[in-house]
């Protein structure tokens, strides 16, 4: 675990950073209202919560002046979602008090994150904003930020086409199996017009599932990165009510994962959304509908957290896993992805 970083100050002699408390959370609470026009007070009791069970993946300050916090910024380190392999700082929520605004203090948060990021030799920072946001845009650009090359991409529960309550059937595996053409002791109907869950064993993952993991993420990203597989694996188990996290199995193999958060807050959010950051299957069941499973019952289980959006973000190059998310209903998205090199 890391050293608590040491009270920085700005460059104005009445602004101090510090690292953000629990105590914190009901300034910080009453700022985002005012500034989102809804509370979002259980949004930042987790966020507080996951830096405590994680200190060493999360950054948080807040600014305070001697009538107390005006601003705070939250961020996240980035290890191995999305398919990267270098780690990168994410930039989940930036706010400041309407009265300490124009004042520097946005910059200034930011510049803690900056230092403590190269500190721990990440080299890069990312986030994201709704291309309508002409304020935060205005705040990126004048940081340095410039597009991500990544598509932000997402897709309404409702109208994905796995999981929702139009999903077609797709033919079973069983379909290709050779077998007795007099043999009625199988179910009769529909072999054929399984859904796509039911073509394979989804369960939630569970601890004892981290090596099948780590095999299948270092088949298709050539790196070990068991540290991280822990790490995501850790936290879908700590924190269910946020982490979705599912496995598919064949002839009881685990063949195939995916992981993903209920985003209740991050980049301004008002409304959850679910976040898809790793997904994998095995190469040796490639092209068996493992991962139309996997979304399947993902959006089955979004449906009854009444999620009504899930997001992911993919690299410009990974052609297969666009046209893969674009089959199942996803589509470019209203956010555009920022990134901005140490």
């Amino acid at each position: 675990m890391p050293a608590a970083p040491r009270a920085k100050t700005a460059r104005s002699k009445r602004l101090a950073l510090r690292r953000l408390a629990a105590a914190d959370l009901d300034a910080v609470a009453a700022i985002d209202a005012v500034l989102s026009g809804r509370p979002r007070r259980a949004y930042f009791e987790r966020r507080l919560a996951a830096a405590r069970n994680q200190p060493e993946l999360h950054l948080q300050y807040a600014a305070e002046r001697s009538e107390g916090v005006c601003g705070y910024v939250l961020a996240r380190v980035l290890e191995g979602e999305f398919g990267r392999t270098r780690p990168a700082l994410r930039l989940e929520v930036v706010g400041v008090a309407p009265s300490a605004q124009g004042q520097g203090v946005g910059r200034a948060l930011h510049g803690a994150l900056e230092e403590e990021a190269r500190e721990r030799a990440i080299g890069e920072l990312r986030t994201a904003a709704a291309w309508r946001d002409h304020a935060m845009l205005r705040f990126l650009d004048g940081l340095g930020y410039a597009l991500a090359d990544d598509h932000i991409i997402d897709c309404p529960v409702r109208a994905g086409h796995y999981g929702a309550g139009e999903e077609q059937p797709v033919d079973s595996p069983e379909r290709d199996r050779p077998g007795d053409p007099n043999d009625y002791s199988a179910p009769s109907a529909n072999d054929f017009e399984a859904l796509a869950r039911d073509t394979a064993d989804v369960r939630a993952l569970a601890a004892t599932d981290l090596e099948d993991l780590v095999r299948i993420d270092r088949h298709f990203t050539g790196h070990e990165r068991r540290a991280y597989m822990q790490k995501a694996l850790d936290e879908a188990l700590l924190d269910s009510a946020i982490r979705i996290s599912l496995s598919a199995r064949r002839d009881g193999v685990l063949a195939a994962y995916l992981m993903a958060r209920a985003d209740l807050g991050d980049y301004g959010r008002t409304e959850p959304v679910a976040v898809i950051d790793t997904l994998g299957v095995d190469p040796g069941y490639a092209r068996q509908g493992l991962g139309r499973a996997l979304l399947s019952q993902l959006f089955v289980n979004l449906a009854a957290l009444r999620i009504e959006r899930v997001e992911t973000v993919v690299a410009k190059s990974n052609l297969e896993l666009l046209a893969f998310f674009y089959r199942a209903g996803f589509a470019p998205g209203q956010r555009l992805g920022f990134a901005k090199a140490l």
